[in-house]
């Protein structure tokens, strides 16, 4: 199944990319899912980043056809 990532911030740079469509399994969860691409493009402080799925912050969720997964940054305090 396809899903569309989109990286954001240091990590489109880190990447290289700032979206990607990629096949997946299914049943893959969004977790396995950063713990992949983190492996995959050596992203540094993996705790930090955030994703969100269908513009929802939630790693819990099993993904689906057409989903989108935005890897989100550490953010700033201020």
């Amino acid at each position: 199944m396809k899903i569309t990532i989109k990286y954001f911030g240091i990590l489109a740079e880190t990447s290289g990319k700032k979206e990607e469509i990629l096949e997946v399994d299914k049943g893959m969860s969004a977790a396995e899912l950063k713990g992949r691409q983190i492996k995959t493009y050596q992203i540094p402080e993996e705790e930090s980043v955030q994703l969100a799925v269908n513009q929802n912050l939630n790693t819990e969720v099993e993904l689906k056809e057409g989903d989108e997964v935005a890897f989100l940054p550490p953010f700033a305090g201020g």
